[in-house]
């Protein structure tokens, strides 16, 4: 009855070609004008999940409480000298803060005031201790310094210091770090390379490090959610100031940007870029298969045709029931083209195997069509419901971006069957094909398919055996997931490669967890218990701002404060030196290091600063000018930092700046715990293990880590449930389709295998799946359950030799397109777009392999005449 009604539907549309192509055509412009009216894009990877989970409803909480958390751009400065990296910081700061129009805030927190002058505060006490003792230590040489900020106060302060061996009266060892700076500098000046000098280093030693390697600036932009970079006008106000900025200019700091706002920008343009190519690339080679499929343009381009005006046709459909694609389902259109193509030529080739000596008289090609229809469409439509119901299983899921994907390419199975029923025979009688030979499929295949009939047993016990392993794999939990989407994106954007620096640093991980509590005491005893964890290595909330210990730490500035600020304060410094002046304080330098040359040991720096000062005493007086120029660029900077961090005051929660307090507490006073884990850049079972150890304490823990985990947990089950589902869906569907039980096995058994066959090469070539791969589970059961529905549809008709039939060729050509439009995508040097491609090569092999290898040995012997 089916193959009848469809029959009677390919000689409508063929005898009344003109009108069905002027009616598609009129659909296809209204189903574009749709589109673009309502089809949106979002970058916004928060909408890939369902909100009604509960770790999904904390996650969402955690994005209302605290909005100035997401969809940032960070700009990372890198520089060899810190203060080069600070300043730059800082005007950037000063240049954006006020553009209300382009950003919500602009802020660098580490040159926050508050955070400077209490810096010293937030020390262990011994820590304190020690280096307060190091400073005052250094006291006379600060106070030499202040007075004469040049480098002639510098080499008269390092004369005090062989003043000093002179006289037995200095530990050397206690001032090798700064000593070593210096050597380090005039050497490089002795040799020409004249660059500035980091007095915070110098001052600070390696409490210069903890702060970070890098200087952050944090900007929320206004975000045009309508484009696909959202953020991108803001971005390039960023990006330009941050290029302008003299010290990125002349190449001494370098800078990059990232933040949540620029990797989903570069992701979405990647990942749309890919699809693009991918989409242009299927086309091209789809042509090229086509070719060698229907050896003639009057079928070739019918069928790509075919492909535009449904793909075009799908896509208003997108836009009807989905509103809004995301980074995953904005693939719906290479599946489509993947698995529509195979439609267009199994009635293609099948057309071409019609008993037909010529086209060119219409009655004979309205016939041929006709017959076609009647031949063909059943099974083709059994195919395009199979695959439909595969698509649609992911639709009842919680991975969102998987259930849009699903209802598109569902939706668009029944579109590129109607197509293939309608359009395409009415562009067939418009361009008749002159070309139709008999024989379609390879009859030089027919020995082959004679052997594996007599060997069915040995074949079908290999494939058993190929299945055995693939189940044993699976059960022993050989395949991996990797739940990092950090790992899909392309690790040489300017955003990853600035992530990629952050993770390195403990200071700016992102994996980080987040607790909401009610109150101080709440907070307080959840942080002690959550630094008892082996995992944790930080706990930061509100009151983390108020020092401990602060009366005593107070005292110990204060004495030291004492001692060095009438010496940090003087009102009139001396001025710039000349060049003689210069000239004079280098050779009584360099005598003055003569004379104790044989005090110290060889490998002293004081011995390479006289080798380094002998050459600059020579050098003209405008590279001396130079040298001192650069010696104490930062010198006064620093000089004023250090009087800033000796006068700290007493801390309370309400002298905690507003923009530092609101990153940790909500409007409603409930706070924020933020949970900072050992390691850098971490692998996906020191994430587990890290949220493992967390929600021990805190079940109800969010933040990036717990998403990570819980986003990986959501995929997983989700595409075990659609797949469980995909199966028993499709073995109904069969069962009614083909009204055996013999039948039915035999499509979903090679079904079943190619997929156990995947499994087998993903585990030995070491490919995991990941977020951006894992969609190929629907194509593959798309693919997998048309190519088996073919040979056994025409088995039941009584096909005897199926290698060397029209239909072998149609599913070999078939695969090589889908799989050669996927082998661009596997090029691709983002990595979610080439595993993506991998992934489906690896299935579309497998699935090509079983159905050629196995699908022949396995329906059984037909003693009928050879169709």
């Amino acid at each position: 009855m089916m193959s009848a009604f469809i029959g009677r539907v390919v000689a409508f549309c063929s005898r009344h070609a003109w009108f069905v192509i002027l009616f598609y055509i009129v659909l296809a412009i209204t189903s574009s004008w749709v589109a673009y009216q309502n089809l949106e894009i979002t970058t916004d990877t928060s909408k890939m999940f369902s909100s009604s989970m509960d770790w999904k409803k904390r996650s969402d909480q955690m994005s209302k409480d605290f909005p100035q958390r997401e969809y940032l751009l960070v700009a990372l400065f890198e520089s060899k000298i810190p203060e080069e990296g600070e300043l730059s910081a800082q005007a950037l700061v000063n240049k954006l803060k006020n553009d209300k129009k382009h950003f919500y805030f602009v802020e660098s927190l580490q040159n926050d005031p508050f955070l400077v002058r209490n810096g010293l505060l937030f020390l262990p006490t011994h820590l304190l201790d020690t280096t307060l003792n190091n400073i005052i230590q250094a006291q006379p040489f600060l106070s030499s310094l202040s007075a004469d900020p040049s480098a002639r106060g510098l080499f008269d302060t390092l004369g005090m210091v062989t003043l000093g061996v002179k006289e037995k009266q200095i530990d050397l060892t206690k001032f090798n770090d700064a000593l070593n700076g210096f050597a380090n500098i005039l050497t490089q000046n002795a040799e020409g390379k004249i660059q500035p000098f980091s007095w915070e280093k110098s001052l600070s030693g390696d409490l210069s490090d903890l702060g970070g390697k890098y200087q952050l600036v944090v900007a929320k932009p206004k975000m045009d959610l309508n484009s696909i970079r959202p953020s991108g006008v803001p971005s390039d106000l960023l990006r330009n100031t941050m290029n302008n900025l003299p010290y990125v200019k002349s190449g001494a700091v370098k800078v990059y940007l990232t933040g949540d706002a620029q990797i989903n920008d570069e992701e979405f343009s990647t990942v749309l870029h890919g699809m693009i190519v991918g989409l242009f690339v299927s086309f091209v080679l789809v042509a090229g298969w086509l070719f060698m499929a229907v050896r003639t343009w009057r079928l070739i381009l019918p069928i790509l045709l075919l492909l535009f005006i449904g793909l075009v046709l799908t896509t208003g459909f997108a836009s009807i029931t989905v509103g809004m694609l995301n980074l995953i389902s904005i693939s719906f259109a290479i599946l489509f083209v993947s698995i529509a193509v195979d439609f267009g030529i199994q009635f293609c080739v099948r057309f071409r195997g019609q008993d037909l000596i010529s086209t060119k008289k219409k009655e004979d090609l309205l016939y041929a069509l006709s017959h076609t229809g009647y031949e063909a469409g059943h099974q083709i439509f059994t195919a395009a419901v199979a695959a439909a119901a595969g698509f649609l299983a992911f639709t009842p899921t919680n991975f969102i971006g998987v259930k849009q994907l699903g209802l598109i390419a569902g939706g668009g199975m029944i579109i590129a069957f109607i197509c293939t029923v309608t359009f395409l025979p009415a562009l067939l009688v418009i361009f008749r094909p002159n070309i139709v030979q008999k024989e379609a499929g390879f009859p030089w295949l027919k020995s082959i398919d004679k052997k594996m009939r007599q060997h069915r047993y040995i074949i079908i016990s290999l494939y058993g055996v190929l299945g055995a392993i693939g189940i044993f794999l699976l059960a022993d939990q050989k395949v991996v997931f990797d739940a990092d989407p950090f790992h899909t994106k392309d690790p040489h954007s300017e955003g990853m490669m600035a992530l990629k620096k952050m993770m390195g640093d403990p200071n700016t991980s992102p994996y980080t967890a987040d607790i909401i509590v009610n109150t101080p005491q709440q907070a307080e005893e959840l942080a002690d218990k959550l630094k008892k964890l082996p995992a944790v290595k930080s706990v930061v909330w509100l009151n983390s701002f108020i020092p401990e210990k602060q009366q005593e730490k107070l005292l110990m500035l204060d004495d030291a404060a004492s001692i060095l600020l009438p010496t940090l304060s003087l009102q009139h410094p001396k001025d710039k030196p000349t060049a003689q002046e210069l000239r004079q304080s280098v050779v009584k330098m360099v005598q003055g290091l003569d004379s104790i040359k044989n005090l110290v040991p060889a490998d002293s720096p004081l011995r390479r600063m006289q080798v380094a000062l002998q050459k600059i005493e020579k050098m003209p007086d405008d590279q001396l000018v130079a040298i001192n120029d650069n010696l104490v660029k930062f010198l006064p900077y620093q000089l004023e930092r250090l009087k800033t961090i000796l006068s700290p005051t007493v801390t309370t929660t309400q002298d905690i700046p507003a923009e530092l307090a609101e990153q940790y507490r909500t409007k409603d006073e409930r706070l924020r715990v933020e949970v900072y884990p050992k390691g850098v850049d971490l692998t996906t079972d020191q994430i587990i293990d890290f949220v493992k150890q967390v929600r021990t304490v805190a079940p109800e823990a969010a933040g990036t880590v717990v998403d990570i985990v819980e986003s990986a947990n959501t995929v997983v089950h989700s595409f075990i449930v659609a797949a469980i589902m995909a199966i028993v869906v499709l073995a109904i569907i069969l069962f009614i389709a083909l009204r055996r039980v013999l039948d039915m096995i035999l499509v979903m058994i090679p079904l079943i295998l190619s997929a156990l066959m995947a499994i087998i090469v993903i585990v030995v070539i070491g490919q995991s799946l990941n977020f951006a791969n894992i969609i190929t589970l629907p194509l593959f059961l798309g693919v997998g359950v048309s190519f088996n529905i073919y040979f056994v549809m025409n088995w039941r008709e009584g096909l005897k030799n199926p290698l060397s039939s029209p239909t072998a060729r149609a599913v070999l050509f078939s695969a090589l397109t889908t799989g050669t439009a996927f082998g661009a995508l596997a090029a691709s040097a983002h990595p979610g777009t080439a595993s993506m491609g991998v992934l489906l090569l690896i299935s579309l092999g497998c699935t090509l392999v079983v159905t050629l290898g196995l699908v022949p040995a396995l329906l059984p012997k037909r003693d009928i005449d050879e169709r």
